[in-house]
């Protein structure tokens, strides 16, 4: 009975979302099976890992997106004249075949439907959610990168060179490359952090956003361009690490920190710092002066 009355209460407008709902569960099922396989078994390409971030982004917006269901149903239904274009420019992504075009579908869509059903406020709503969704959608973006990220690599090599060079390691720099006991290494643009950066960006957004840390541009800013630093500097001491290893032929430590779940260990207490960082953040710069009332005379 109790069922029955809850099925009666249910009001078209629900209807239509339940319906939108499972229709794009039955498009994007098998297309987020193979993220999250590729993502957790590193089966697909190397470029597509770079958004392995997705494993928590893209759940943590689904979470967000139920958390907003009751400020969702509030809004007025309000049609954006953007949303229709951007569902037929979702629809033809989808149906192209084109991996990558096939990807976008998914933000496209989202996006679309936002200002179709519920106009610019519920596209405000749900602005946060969409934008992690789309950050962790496999595109292209390393293969445009990559080319511009030789003066990183070129740095971390240095980097590590010296640091090496100062434990009584002989190390050669040759741009890119180092030369230790006979064996180079090689600090490919999948070694320069690329990933690394990619991740902590989009963690960081996610702590920010948790905290409600956005009121304050001051922390933002500043939180931000810290956790990037320390996101460069942690891969230069993993590089480092790597190169020792390599060098004095232990195979086994090399291959745990560079392929194996040692790396992934290395990425996530890296991760974790990010927490006690912004905690003393919002500590030690609470009030933005930006904010701060003005003293009458």
């Amino acid at each position: 009975m109790a069922i029955s009355q809850q099925v009666n209460k249910t009001n078209p407008a629900q209807w239509l979302i339940i319906a939108i709902f499972g229709v794009l569960l039955l498009l994007y099922a098998p297309i987020l099976q193979h993220w999250f396989h590729g993502w957790l078994y590193k089966s697909i390409s190397t470029e597509h890992e770079y958004f392995s971030h997705g494993i928590i982004g893209l759940p943590f917006a689904a979470y967000l997106g139920w958390m907003n269901r009751k400020k969702w149903q509030r809004l007025p239904n309000i049609t954006h004249p953007l949303g229709a274009p951007l569902l037929l420019i979702g629809a033809a992504f989808y149906l192209s075949g084109v991996t990558q075009w096939v990807n976008l579908s998914l933000p496209t869509i989202l996006a679309g439907l936002c200002l179709w059903l519920k106009g610019i406020p519920g596209f405000r709503l749900q602005g946060f959610p969409l934008l992690l969704v789309f950050l962790a959608t496999p595109t292209a973006l390393p293969y445009v990168i990559t080319p511009y990220t030789f003066p990183l690599q070129s740095f971390i090599a240095s980097t590590a060179g010296f640091i090496l060079n100062q434990f009584g390691m002989e190390v050669i720099v040759d741009e890119i490359n180092l030369y230790v006991g006979g064996k180079i290494v090689e600090v490919a643009p999948y070694c320069a952090g690329l990933k690394m950066l990619f991740t902590t960006f989009y963690v960081s957004l996610m702590i920010l956003y948790w905290t409600d840390s956005f009121s304050s541009r001051r922390i933002t800013t500043w939180f931000l361009s810290t956790a990037l630093v320390i996101s460069i500097t942690a891969n230069i001491i993993r590089n480092t690490l790597l190169t020792y290893f390599h060098g004095s032929n232990q195979e086994a430590a090399f291959q745990w920190l560079h392929d194996g779940w040692g790396g992934d260990l290395y990425s996530a207490c890296m991760l974790f710092l990010l927490v006690p960082l912004l905690n003393w953040m919002n500590n030690n710069f609470s009030v933005d002066p930006e904010n701060q009332p003005v003293e009458e005379s």
